[in-house]
């Protein structure tokens, strides 16, 4: 899907999927579960299957994985 089948200035509603996603509604863009920005749904890269979350980018992602708890300790030099 592209920006111009649909979808407005709404925001889509996708299940993440392992490797792709599922647009379930229609919209142009998602919103970053940890910045709040808005990330237009064909520059989507970064979410996860686990959470249900979409992010802006990698720092995001691994912010959200931190605050998740599933990173191992790390020791700092």
């Amino acid at each position: 899907m592209n920006r111009f089948e649909g979808g407005g200035h709404r925001e889509a509603k996708i299940r993440y999927l392992d490797g792709d996603y599922q647009i379930l509604s229609p919209g142009a863009f998602v919103t970053c579960a940890i910045t709040g920005a808005t990330i237009p749904v064909d520059e989507l890269r970064y979410w996860s299957v686990a959470r249900q979350e979409a992010y802006a980018d990698c720092a995001a992602s691994l912010e959200a994985d931190k605050r998740a708890g599933i990173l191992p300790n790390q020791s700092r030099a």
